[in-house]
């Protein structure tokens, strides 16, 4: 399990500060030049939490799937993809692509590049020769299995951290 290195929660803080006297700086509250520190209210502390463990989470998938570009349309799909197989169903190319926000054809160009990666498969429909059934590989769902576990024990460990 990675752990952050005091480096990078020091950068992470950095930001957060920076973000913090931006916001004060909006609001009037700051004069040119001059650094505010104000009480942060309880909602922008779990606000900063919770944005802090997004990075964290993000990072964790780039290196869990190997610096593969999971995000957006094409994270949705494998989420997609990972929530029908543990219920038992099958989506076809089109209900992925309907799913992620995608044309057609961009949702065909990102379960190709799935494919590629070995996370997951396409099959003719045996009722419907026209769809193509897409779903994980054995790989893909052992990554995302063990991803999930992973985020829960960051997840955990930032529970501890706050409280």
């Amino acid at each position: 399990m990675q752990q952050f290195s005091n480096q990078e929660m020091a950068e992470l803080k950095s930001r957060i500060d920076q973000i913090h006297e931006l916001l004060a700086s909006r609001e009037g509250d700051a004069s040119p030049g001059k650094t505010v520190v104000a009480p942060v209210p309880e909602r922008d502390a779990v606000m900063m939490d919770q944005l802090a463990f997004s990075i964290r989470m993000r990072r964790v998938r780039r290196m869990h799937f190997g610096g593969a570009l999971l995000t957006g349309p094409i994270w949705d799909m494998m989420l997609d993809l990972t929530l029908a197989g543990s219920n038992g169903r099958e989506l076809s190319a089109s209900d992925l692509a309907t799913g992620a926000g995608v044309p057609l054809s961009s949702g065909l160009r990102m379960i190709a590049s799935l494919e590629e990666l070995g996370l997951a498969k396409r099959a003719i429909d045996v009722r419907d020769r026209r769809r193509s059934i897409v779903s994980l590989t054995e790989y893909g769902a052992e990554r995302m299995a063990s991803y999930f576990e992973r985020i829960g024990s960051e997840r955990e460990k930032s529970a501890l951290f706050v409280a």
